[in-house]
């Protein structure tokens, strides 16, 4: 039995909080390569942050809308620090954990979706803008997006350059993938996921009317950006 997408994710994240701590996430590519994340990630606190998590919470101000908050654990630091957070995710049981572990303001839901509300700071790490899909959905959400943000708002967002284009796939981006997620046995529907290139986000965001900037790189591509309104077009 195939199940949503993301259920395997939510129901991991259920399985460490109740004390699973061997608790994984196993992701299959749809060229058959396997990866297995430990569910624990998403629990990291602070003292476990990168330079790149650090540097995209230092810059958050106002109001915040942490996108696929996960298991909370960015939401509960900016709780912290006097923030007022609201974090969503798409799988319930992840907004169920996040409730158990203290986020005050949890919402189900798709920022696609998300309607009614303004914010000063999207949040979207741990590559979370990848859940666009494809360069197609990308714009999509860089001409949607201005309706979520208070004037002078910004997006802070991190990928990581999916490298040369694929020679088997001349028209399709290198970046754009389909991935299928499974925990302890219960397998999700594939899933359209985005990798995405710096200099590929600055040219869709320009067009779009977005201010691009690079504030973080690491090591394999990994990078941080911001986005502003502010071009000509925006």
């Amino acid at each position: 039995m195939t199940h949503p997408s993301w259920a395997p994710h939510g129901a991991a994240l259920r399985a460490f909080l109740a004390g699973r701590e061997d608790a994984e996430i196993v992701v299959l590519g749809e060229d058959g390569e396997e990866e297995r994340t430990p569910a624990r990630v998403f629990f990291r606190g602070p003292e476990e942050f990168s330079s790149l998590e650090e540097a995209a919470l230092d810059l958050c101000r106002g109001r915040v809308l942490d996108v696929g908050a996960g298991a909370g654990c960015h939401s509960l630091v900016l709780q912290e620090r006097g923030f007022a957070v609201v974090a969503i995710d798409v799988a319930p049981e992840a907004v169920e954990v996040m409730r158990s572990r203290g986020v005050r303001d949890v919402r189900c839901g798709d920022v696609f979706a998300w309607a009614g509300e303004r914010f000063d700071t999207l949040l979207i790490l741990m590559n979370g803008i990848g859940l666009v899909g494809s360069l197609d959905g990308l714009d999509r959400f860089l001409r949607d997006t201005p309706r979520l943000l208070n004037a002078g708002g910004q997006i802070l967002l991190d990928s990581y350059d999916p490298g040369e284009p694929d020679p088997a796939r001349p028209d399709r981006y290198v970046g754009e993938m389909r991935f299928q997620l499974e925990y302890a046995g219960r397998r999700g529907a594939f899933y359209d996921f985005l990798f995405l290139d710096c200099g590929t986000l600055g040219r869709h965001a320009e067009r779009a009317g977005w201010r691009c900037e690079s504030i973080w790189q690491e090591d394999e591509g990994h990078y941080l950006a911001r986005l502003t309104a502010g071009t000509a077009g925006g």
